[in-house]
């Protein structure tokens, strides 16, 4: 659930801009397997490698780095100032850095780092948990408790012995002095910077009025609420429905019942699924310029601006995706780094050459080559579809069946064609030929 940016603030990074790195907490080996096992399947790899060279930069003493070009990043990473700036916002989004500018001509950044959560505070967050979950699947994910799971020891047999601080230590009189200790090196951890617009008003005249809403609605309860609310995409009314079932005997809200029922609430409503995050759209940067209303032009906007998982149950009459396709779709996201607008087009050029089969041998096969050849848009996605359809059938020594079907931006013709005034539902027109 990669949400875009505004256009204005996408990929303004520039090679010559400069950066230096800031540690903001303290960092040590345990971090690095939380970012690897945790993290990793969350935001992906290019966000942590980023993470980690960012980490490296920094000098002796942990605390401050040189000053860089993104140029001496983008070369170290293999990685694109824009590949560059994409991993920073999702590490920024998850609380792993903060970033500061400088404008001018030269623009001058401060990356400031920030200690990933424990394993504990992850695996029990409300967000970060689900996808976690999502991403990996049940299997991997029961291997994974097990990695972070204390051992178990039977005491019942000892004695605690342990002396306390006033067995050990005296008090003694001394002259009293101030002591800041705002600069001293900490612990530092960032929650996830959630914008919500969810009514708490509506909610709060919405419950029982036996119940003392100051005490119910905490800062900790707001917050587990928001982000409910945003991972399983539920408003106030429906919320309101799910805590009057989730209030303990003492009167306040049990903070686990009420994870539980907004979990099952989605899955109801989704087919048992849970959220992943390959409900984002192609990124504004890599879209065709408005303008032109040949038909063609218009099936490149839908590929454009709808999700994958929009794509799926477009073509499937509305239904939810089966989880083996989500994963192909997800595969395709993470571990091909292909634009959800070139998912796109690879789905309908498989589903139409294959039978509607998305067969993953298949799939991977075409994603591989995408990939290899930095298709970016949608234009580019299609077009190599084209030359990919006509070289398929030249090494063909059989005929073409004849019920064999191709997509219809095949045919170049087609971006001659003015779209008429009645076509208003663009993707049902584009797309029902799935129908």
């Amino acid at each position: 659930m990669v949400k875009e940016c505004d256009v204005m603030e996408r990929y303004s990074l520039r090679p010559a801009d400069s950066y230096i790195v800031i540690n903001k907490t303290i960092l040590h080996d345990e971090d690095r397997k939380i970012l690897t096992n945790l993290y990793l399947p969350v935001i992906g790899t290019d966000a942590i490698m980023l993470y980690f060279s960012l980490w490296s930069d920094l000098d002796n003493s942990l605390i401050i780095s040189n000053d860089y070009t993104h140029q001496k990043l983008s070369n170290n990473l293999r990685m694109t100032i824009n590949e560059i700036e994409e991993a920073r916002y999702k590490l920024e989004a998850i609380g792993l850095i903060k970033t500061l500018i400088k404008r001018g001509n030269i623009n001058n950044y401060i990356y400031e780092l920030y200690s990933p959560v424990s394993a504990h505070e992850f695996l029990s967050h409300p967000i970060l948990n689900v996808i976690l979950y999502s991403n990996i699947g049940k299997g991997e994910y029961e291997k994974l408790i097990k990695t972070f799971k204390l051992p178990r020891f039977n005491t019942s047999n000892y004695e605690d012995i342990t002396k306390r601080f006033n067995d050990v230590f005296e008090s003694v009189g001394m002259t009293s002095y101030d002591l800041s200790l705002e600069d001293i090196r900490k612990y530092n951890k960032l929650k996830l910077n959630i914008n919500s617009n969810f009514d708490f008003n509506f909610l709060i005249n919405s419950m029982p009025k036996n119940i003392d809403v100051n005490k119910v609605f905490t800062r900790e309860i707001e917050e587990l609420i928001i982000n409910l609310s945003f991972i399983y995409d539920i408003d106030a009314v429906k919320m309101s429905n799910i805590i009057k079932g989730c209030f303990n005997e003492r009167g306040t809200i049990n903070k686990e019942e009420l994870r539980k029922s907004a979990r099952n609430y989605y899955q109801f409503d989704n087919g048992g699924i849970l959220p992943t995050i390959i409900d984002n759209s192609q990124p504004e940067y890599l879209r065709k310029p408005l303008g032109d209303t040949s038909k063609r032009a218009k099936m490149i906007y839908t590929f454009e601006t709808i999700s994958p998982r929009e794509f799926l149950m477009t073509v499937s009459s509305g239904n939810e995706p089966t989880r083996r396709d989500l994963k192909l779709v997800e595969d395709l996201l993470i571990d091909y780094k292909l634009k959800p607008g070139v998912v796109n087009v690879l789905l309908d050029y498989i589903l139409n050459v294959n039978e509607k089969k998305l067969t993953r041998g298949l799939v991977e096969t075409l994603a591989g080559e995408w990939q290899r050849l930095g298709i970016e848009t949608v234009e580019e996605a299609m077009n190599i579809a084209e030359k990919e359809f006509k070289k398929r059938n030249k090494k063909s020594t059989k005929v073409v069946e004849k019920d064999m079907k191709t997509p219809d931006w095949f045919d170049k013709e087609i971006a001659k064609d003015k779209v008429g005034d009645g076509e208003e539902n663009m993707l049902e027109e584009l797309l029902k030929e799935y129908k």
